[in-house]
């Protein structure tokens, strides 16, 4: 398994494991309807703009050919977060099937070296609650807890718990 560089006919295989891995992994802490409003999200998601897009670094962990995670870095984070932040991570997802085997570690420790590199002192974060030991794991400290309003088929929104985390690199 190796992380690279995600073009953009990794698109469709990235949705596949964002998908995959909200239904697989969120039913551990969100309801059904949370987990099926967030997953929701997926199909209407354009994952080969944020691929190409200048401000977000997008890398996947590639295993035999075979797409099994993503991550993304934004180099230009929102300004909504309570801390200030150099950069912010927007996803570390794997497939439920190689979930705890240390690929969102890598993908994530690969991140980490590209913020450094650019330059950035602290990196942030809004966890998904099942997320929340893996980024502590990582060295991540809690800044606060929010709701965060999922999108929803029913125009509806659904709201989670999400955690804002911040680490200092």
């Amino acid at each position: 398994m190796h992380v690279r560089d995600a073009t953009p006919t990794d698109a469709e295989a990235v949705r596949t494991v964002h998908y995959a891995s909200i239904v697989g992994l969120g039913g551990e802490v969100y309801d059904h309807r949370q987990v099926e409003a967030w997953a929701s999200g997926c199909g209407s998601a354009d994952y080969g703009a944020g691929i190409e897009a200048d401000a977000l670094d997008y890398v996947v962990a590639d295993r035999d050919g075979v797409v099994v995670g993503f991550g993304s870095l934004n180099a230009d984070p929102p300004d909504d977060y309570e801390t200030d932040i150099g950069a912010e991570i927007t996803a570390v997802y794997v497939l439920p099937a190689v979930a705890r085997e240390g690929i969102g570690t890598r993908i994530h420790a690969e991140l980490q070296r590209r913020a450094r590199a650019d330059g950035v002192g602290t990196l942030g974060l809004s966890a998904s609650l099942p997320a929340v030991p893996f980024y502590e794991a990582c060295g991540y400290e809690r800044v606060a807890e929010r709701d965060h309003e999922f999108s929803s088929d029913d125009g509806t929104g659904v709201t989670g718990r999400v955690v804002e985390m911040r680490k200092e690199l």
